[in-house]
């Protein structure tokens, strides 16, 4: 099953799961409980912390839920908050973390790449925490749109439309879609 938030960030071979940690948790749920799929495959944008460069594709099987406040010593978090999918098709290391709220202070979330987090995507760790209880393999395929800095917002909306059509070409060219 092919996965993404929905709303901007729609695909026509996708189903749409909702926007931020909470609602796409909630309704990826729903999904696997009355039709449980075999593998799971998020798509959709990213910010980068610095490492990758806006358009580049970037596949993971592996999420981070690390808040800023993390960074700076000022919250701790008795759960997991590092997943990994054990699945034989994406061997990247690239960890990518999910937070409700977008990064805009590039040198704070430059620190994320020494956690070995190359890049930010709202849905990706809930993604992954519904397909650890439903013990479903799983990864995410991104673009990115933009750098963790003050344009962050501006630069996802300039290069939204081109990274959306690159990655369904990455798709295609990978022959996961038709």
């Amino acid at each position: 099953m092919i996965v993404c938030a929905g709303e901007i960030e729609s695909f026509k071979f996708a189903q749409p799961i909702g926007i931020g940690l909470v609602n796409s948790s909630i309704n990826l749920t729903r999904q696997c409980l009355f039709n449980k799929p075999d593998f799971l495959l998020f798509v959709g944008t990213a910010g980068s912390y610095g490492n990758h460069e806006i358009l580049d594709i970037v596949e993971s099987k592996r999420a981070a839920n690390l808040e800023l406040s993390f960074l700076k010593n000022d919250s701790y978090t008795p759960i997991d908050n590092v997943l990994e999918s054990e699945n034989k098709f994406v061997k990247n290391d690239t960890i990518v973390n999910s937070s409700n709220y977008i990064t805009t202070n590039f040198e704070l979330g430059q620190q994320y790449n020494q956690y070995g987090i190359g890049i930010e995507n709202m849905e990706f760790f809930s993604v992954l925490s519904v397909a650890k209880e439903f013990e479903i393999p799983v990864a995410g395929i991104f673009c990115v749109t933009n750098f963790t800095n003050e344009n962050a917002h501006e630069d996802f909306k300039l290069n939204h439309k081109e990274a959306m059509e690159k990655l369904t070409h990455y798709l295609v060219e990978k022959q996961i879609i038709k």
